[in-house]
């Protein structure tokens, strides 16, 4: 099914508000890292994976892995969405007998292609989920989600090297760059420097993007897709808490539950 760009904005918009009840619910959960990250995952699910909700275990669907795991919500309010459970479940985040647990636990929710949450780790499992596609001659992608406080991992760039290394051209990495982590900023916590230069040189395929533009992510995405003889990175840049603007950027509000008078304003971004 082909989507609208207007059409794109309101699922986005619906899986924002989603995030904000689901976290409000639980009473806790990385709903700022969750929010700057939507329109990645909506371009994603909505345009560039190939996938199947009918089919959650089909051979040759597309990949994809959640490094950063905390904004493990987001996620689920896009597999919601597109019909991998029902969306009533959201509501169960974080409760001891849920499927949507505080990070994606493999097999337990269909949808989920990895379990995930020790920062730096995810990345290695889809480059090893990369290699397997190419030893078995499948023509699958494999896509895999990082912050840019992440980045900060030398596993990260351990695994960087190897998907170079072996040329993994089914291998679409994606980084939120939302310049912020809990302790503060990026550039202030450890800087990254020049971060596409820094991809560039471990030998990757690079492409930076206005990462809450959803036509410019899928024009990337496919882009990215089609890039030869080595791997892809698209850096989208991204704000924190995107979509609520009281709290954007504010990291007094990291996993703060929100107060009742706080949930009943963010809701109204959302109509």
């Amino acid at each position: 099914m082909t989507y609208t760009p207007d059409e794109l904005g309101r699922i986005a918009k619906t899986i924002r508000k989603d995030i904000i009840l689901m976290t409000a619910e639980a009473k806790g959960g990385h709903y700022m890292s969750s929010l700057s990250c939507v329109d990645i995952l909506v371009a994603l699910y909505f345009s560039a994976l190939r996938h199947n909700p009918a089919e959650p275990e089909a051979p040759d669907r597309d990949r994809m892995v959640l490094s950063k795991g905390h904004a493990a919500p987001a996620l689920y309010a896009v597999l919601a969405e597109c019909g991998y459970f029902p969306k009533e479940e959201l509501l169960s985040l974080r409760r001891y007998d849920s499927r949507l647990q505080g990070h994606p636990v493999y097999h337990r929710l269909p949808g989920l292609d990895a379990s995930s949450g020790s920062l730096g780790q995810g990345i290695s499992t889809a480059v090893g989920i990369a290699l397997a596609g190419k030893l078995d001659r499948k023509d699958y992608r494999v896509f895999v989600l990082l912050g840019d406080g992440e980045c900060q991992e030398g596993q990260v760039w351990e695994a960087a090297m190897s998907a170079a290394h072996y040329r993994l051209d089914n291998l679409v990495v994606l980084i939120d760059k939302n310049d912020l982590q809990i302790s503060g900023s990026t550039d202030g916590v450890m800087s990254l420097g020049d971060l596409g230069n820094k991809w560039r040189s471990f030998g990757w395929e690079v492409f930076e993007v206005n990462g809450h533009t959803i036509p410019d992510l899928i024009e990337t995405l496919g882009r990215a897709r089609a890039t030869l003889h080595r791997p892809a990175v698209i850096i989208a840049s991204t704000v924190k808490g995107s979509g609520v603007p009281f709290i954007e950027n504010n990291l007094n509000y990291h996993t703060a539950p929100l107060t009742d008078d706080e949930l009943k304003r963010a809701l109204g971004y959302f109509g």
